[in-house]
């Protein structure tokens, strides 16, 4: 093994690299990059850099490791090294089977990656195609959601480190699951980001919601692009993951020609190419501009797939009658049905939370329906909750099932949150673990100010600092068989079997996409070929008529349903689908 120690640092006079405990004074080299040639390595050492006139040593900008934690020294990593099993796995792609979004930290007692592969057989046995981790990149402290972040390429050592994180994606993919990766590249974690001391990595003055923005057009921006794109490329190389999840890009500030998520996509295709297989990036993104998803073809970025918070929100508030605040919009069947057959709600219309025009409609002869990832509940809305609560907290058995049917039978590529199969009890709250008290105290009172809007009792907010607000997060495995626990996990995976087994389930064009709906009765049926999917929001039984003209086939209820001719009966938030 042999290292070449090159690092990126145009800001620097001097350099010097403290390896294995010796100073190697390096040597700058053109386009502010520094050389220095170490002797063959026979075993990881630890090293880091001293700028200019430091006297401590910082850790380098592309890590692998980070045993004693982001303050301290880096140390080498060779990925080659891992002996992969998984020749057999052949990935899917973005199909429109259901993804599985997962915390390491909080989804096992344990919260590490080899844990995590202890419970891949009820990820198999639930029928999920992909598990997406919340971010696992180097953060300080020893607990956190993952979107503090501030060493790209190195692997949470809480949670076993880069091996480890080999040995999960191997078992996962041995066990027939993809794997997808959430990556944040619009902002720095408040604590250990030291890379403006080598470079101009961010741009002051241009801030986001978390801090200054990342600079994706200003000078020397070329070496900061070619930073994440080959970050993306290592988690695909080095990692063997299948897809990408990219945090808030609505956040990355890019006025140049070719924007960084077109330059990703492409990189992210050639490298699909190279290693022949399928892989692919998906956006969070609030923007709702289909452009995203566009083929580059013809002037879109050509990226696999993009979050739809529109989904969500029109699910949650026919699901719970919750419409304060950014739900308000959504209230309505009428808003679920054009969700359902237009993909967004806001296209080109007015939003009252923004007080503007948002949004613009998809182009459904250029888009699909499984290019759009939807979720009844997800980290971002269970956790932004002031309490963290979950849909189970205020819904019972039956709106849980009706919530379960929308999306799991929906024409897009659902998402669960994990525990939303069983109705966890356990809420999933904002959690930290700051070494700084300053800045523990910061996080906990920006907390209270950011519910301001939403109208939330700030006493019901769980201080992020407390390690119980850790603890109480974690799912209850013990409950997973239990009463109606149980029998949600059932309906869970008897939904997922039926959508991969029924073609016009997994249809993903949007134009065969037709929603029935009544406002006052509170029913929807939305027909996707010769199936329909009948849901009944109301808290009394509904008759829904049917849009067959013949006598239908009930293929799955959450409750006794009743055939009548052309209609259905369903029970008080009863769902059923069915075939013609």
């Amino acid at each position: 093994m042999r290292t070449n120690f090159d690092v990126w640092a145009p800001k620097a006079g001097t350099v010097t690299l403290l390896a294995d405990g010796r100073r190697l004074s390096m040597t700058r080299g053109e386009n502010g990059w520094w050389h220095a040639q170490h002797a063959e390595l026979t075993e990881d050492i630890d090293y880091g850099y001293l700028i200019d006139d430091a006297g401590t040593p910082v850790p380098d900008p592309r890590s692998r490791r980070q045993p004693e934690g982001v303050h301290a020294l880096s140390r080498t990593f060779d990925p080659d090294l891992y002996q992969w099993h998984d020749a057999d796995w052949v990935s899917p792609g973005l199909d429109g089977g259901a993804i599985y979004e997962m915390h390491i930290g909080t989804f096992t007692p344990e919260g590490t990656l080899d844990a995590a592969i202890g419970r891949l057989d009820y990820l198999v046995d639930l029928g999920v195609r992909f598990v997406e981790l919340l971010p696992v990149n180097a953060f300080n402290g020893t607990h956190n959601w993952g979107y503090d972040g501030v060493l790209w390429y190195a692997v949470q050592e809480t949670y076993g480190g880069p091996e480890a994180y080999q040995r999960f994606v191997d078992a996962a993919h041995q066990a027939g699951l993809g794997v997808i990766q959430d990556v944040v590249y619009n902002h720095l974690g408040p604590s250990g980001n030291y890379l403006p001391m080598f470079g101009p990595y961010l741009t002051e003055g241009k801030a986001n919601t978390w801090g200054d923005s990342v600079n994706l057009d200003g000078p020397l921006s070329d070496v900061v692009r070619e930073y994440i794109v080959d970050n993306v490329l290592m988690w695909f190389r080095d990692y063997h993951v299948d897809g990408l999840r990219l945090d808030a890009v609505h956040a990355l500030h890019d006025e140049r020609a070719v924007h960084i998520l077109e330059e990703m996509a492409a990189a992210t295709d050639k490298c699909a190419e190279a290693l022949g297989k399928p892989l692919f990036l998906i956006a969070e993104s609030d923007l709702n501009n289909p452009r995203l998803i566009t083929p580059r073809n013809v002037n879109g970025y050509g990226l696999a797939g993009q979050w739809s918070d529109d989904f969500h929100h029109a699910a949650h508030t026919n699901l719970t009658g919750e419409n304060g605040g950014y739900y308000e919009d959504f209230d309505s069947l009428e808003a679920l049905a054009k969700v359902l057959q237009e993909g967004f709600f806001h296209n080109g219309t007015y939003s009252s939370f923004r007080e503007r025009g948002h949004g613009r409609p998809l182009d459904k002869e250029v888009v699909t329906a499984r290019q759009l990832v939807t979720a009844i509940q997800n980290h971002d809305q269970i956790g932004n909750r002031a309490a963290g609560d979950r849909l189970s907290a205020t819904l019972g058995y039956e709106q849980l099932a009706l919530g379960a049917v929308l999306s799991l039978a929906s024409p897009f590529t659902p998402m669960l949150f994990m525990g939303e199969e069983f109705g966890a009890s356990t809420p999933w709250q904002f959690f930290t673990s700051h070494p700084e008290p300053e800045l523990g105290k910061a996080t906990a009172e920006g907390r209270l100010k950011e519910f301001e809007r939403m109208g939330w009792d700030p006493a019901t907010v769980p201080n992020p600092q407390d390690p119980s607000t850790f603890t109480n997060s974690k799912l209850d495995w013990s409950e997973v068989e239990e009463g109606d626990h149980g029998r949600l996990l059932d309906l869970y995976r008897r939904l997922l079997a039926l959508r991969g087994e029924t073609p016009e389930l997994m249809d993903p064009d949007l134009r065969n996409v037709r929603v029935d709906y009544d406002e006052v009765g509170r029913w929807l049926v939305m027909q996707r070929g010769s199936t329909a999917v009948a849901l009944n929001f109301a808290d009394t039984p509904r008759e829904v008529p049917l849009p067959f003209g013949q006598q239908a086939e009930i293929l799955l209820e959450t409750a006794p349903a009743k055939l009548y001719g052309d209609a259905v009966q369903l029970p008080a938030y009863g769902a059923a689908i069915l075939a013609g």
